[in-house]
């Protein structure tokens, strides 16, 4: 994406139909991915700071209202508001314990001691374990948002597997 500065790279998805891609970001012209093909050349230049990526709900972007410059220490890819907006439709922070979609219950492995158990929505169907860079999976069961939560807290409680690994 050369040419207008304003395109902004909002990371990397998995396209079931591309494979890997880029997703880019502009505020007038919506959204661009570029495909990460094995034999592309890629390069990215930085500018002065990182911006706040706004709030994703299910398909739809909401860009930044005050398109927030984050502090070099940031962890997150969001500003302090759109963080909480975010969160509120968070299905790891059991707010929508009425959510009448189902969700897979998976075991994810990363590499030596490094399992996880978790859940995502089953219309995801894995993407959100190829997000997470796992290296195999396997999927133990469906079911409504706060079963899968409990069969979740469970499993990791009986197999001594975490449902998320700290930053270090």
């Amino acid at each position: 994406m050369t040419g207008d500065r304003r395109w902004r790279c909002a990371g990397l998805r998995w396209s079931r139909g591309s494979g890997p891609v880029l997703l880019w970001r502009h505020p007038a012209h919506g959204e661009r991915t570029s495909a990460l093909t094995p034999d592309r050349p890629l390069a990215f230049t930085t500018g002065p700071g990182r911006h706040c990526t706004g709030v994703r709900r299910g398909a739809r972007h909401t860009p930044c209202p005050d398109d927030a410059e984050l502090a070099p220490s940031a962890v997150s890819a969001q500003c302090a508001d759109c963080a909480r907006l975010d969160r509120s439709y968070s299905v790891a922070a059991d707010t929508r314990g009425d959510d009448p979609r189902p969700y897979d219950v998976y075991l994810a492995w990363f590499g030596p001691g490094l399992v996880k158990v978790g859940i995502t929505a089953a219309e995801r169907k894995g993407v959100r374990l190829l997000e997470q860079a796992a290296l195999s999976y396997a999927l133990l069961g469906r079911g409504p948002l706060m079963a899968a939560r409990r069969a979740e807290a469970v499993l990791g409680a009986a197999l001594g597997v975490p449902d998320r690994f700290p930053y270090a």
